[in-house]
């Protein structure tokens, strides 16, 4: 998603009205309610929120010139890797073995053999379709947020084929724009 991304796949940007801004703040907070106690220091109500749309239909919440949001068309909004690296356990994880760490920071998607096996977790609650971060076992902070294909329960039974889609990864595009110019 966002291998080669930088400020030139950028096609708009517009700061919301203040009505779109409630809706945006109420859609993050149902989907992450431990973000709730800081929602005021992450997206003031005073300071202007500008959603930047870019190729491939993908919205980018931005604060202060910082990325802190992104969903694709009209899904669930993401937090950014560096948002997710502050608070941590804002989403649920899933955590992928040694051997598949190399090929999810090259951007791959992550296979279902690679949180099943001795070194990977599964969170049995997490459903298909959901945002999650992918931790690697040994290591304290999520390299990757993806989006399920399938329930966490199927990843078990199938063991077999893509399990999430990497969405966003550590040293991708989006991680190396720290500001948006």
């Amino acid at each position: 998603m966002f291998k080669k991304f930088s400020s030139e796949e950028v096609s708009g940007q517009n700061q919301v009205k203040a009505s779109v801004q409630r809706k945006i703040r109420q859609s993050i907070t149902d989907e992450y309610p431990g973000l709730e106690p800081v929602m005021d220091d992450l997206l003031p109500k005073k300071s202007p929120l500008i959603v930047v749309k870019c190729q491939n239909h993908l919205n980018l919440v931005v604060v202060n010139n910082v990325p802190l949001f992104f969903n694709v068309r009209d899904g669930p909004y993401m937090p950014t890797l560096r948002l997710l690296h502050q608070y941590p356990d804002i989403m649920k994880k899933l955590q992928v073995d040694r051997g598949a760490i190399r090929f999810v920071l090259a951007g791959a998607n992550i296979m279902c053999p690679g949180l099943t096996s001795p070194g990977g977790y599964l969170d049995e609650e997490v459903g298909a379709e959901t945002p999650v971060a992918i931790m690697a076992e040994g290591k304290q902070h999520a390299l990757a947020i993806g989006f399920t294909k399938m329930s966490a329960k199927d990843i078990k039974a199938i063991n077999k084929g893509i399990g999430v889609d990497n969405m966003h990864y550590l040293n991708d595009g989006l991680w190396k724009m720290q500001k948006l110019d």
